[in-house]
């Protein structure tokens, strides 16, 4: 949580949303996105109970998504990388975009979308989400949800 409020004070993003709720039954994909009988699934994915915060940015001053998604990745200390993929692996953005995120900023360019699952190296109490994608050169954008999990 610290993480995303200290980042949200990052001088090159500008927020465009930020939410925190409860959730119930709280889907973090941990596999790409791909349709099967003709819906849009995570190849793998938990359920998870908790506080859900989340912040959408946009991505100013000429920087890109994915330097700024490396530079808070660089920042999660102790993490445990869950799940990572990069470009089209990943699966169509505009399903990132819109139904796992819900955010339609987020859609972008399906080769230069990146998105990663950390958890902590031991426990579980929470799961960190991050999205980066980029629609043009002005048009990128970093995506953070931390799900703080209860029983």
């Amino acid at each position: 949580m610290e993480l995303l409020a200290r980042f949200n004070a990052y001088p090159h993003a500008v927020i465009v949303n930020q939410s925190d709720a409860s959730v119930v039954d709280y889907e973090i994909g941990l596999g790409a996105m791909q349709k099967v009988r003709g819906a849009w699934r995570f190849k793998t994915s938990e359920r998870l109970n908790g506080r859900l915060v989340r912040y959408t940015w946009q991505i100013t001053d000429g920087f890109s998504s994915s330097e700024v998604l490396a530079e808070l990745e660089a920042a999660v200390k102790g993490g445990q990388l869950l799940f990572s993929c990069e470009g089209r692996s990943c699966g169509q953005g505009v399903q990132w975009a819109n139904r796992v995120f819900g955010e339609r900023v987020l859609y972008g360019r399906d080769d230069l979308q990146r998105y990663r699952v950390y958890a902590p190296a031991e426990g579980d109490e929470y799961r960190l989400v991050l999205f980066s994608s980029a629609r043009t050169a002005d048009r990128q954008y970093l995506h953070a949800e931390l799900l703080e999990i209860k029983p």
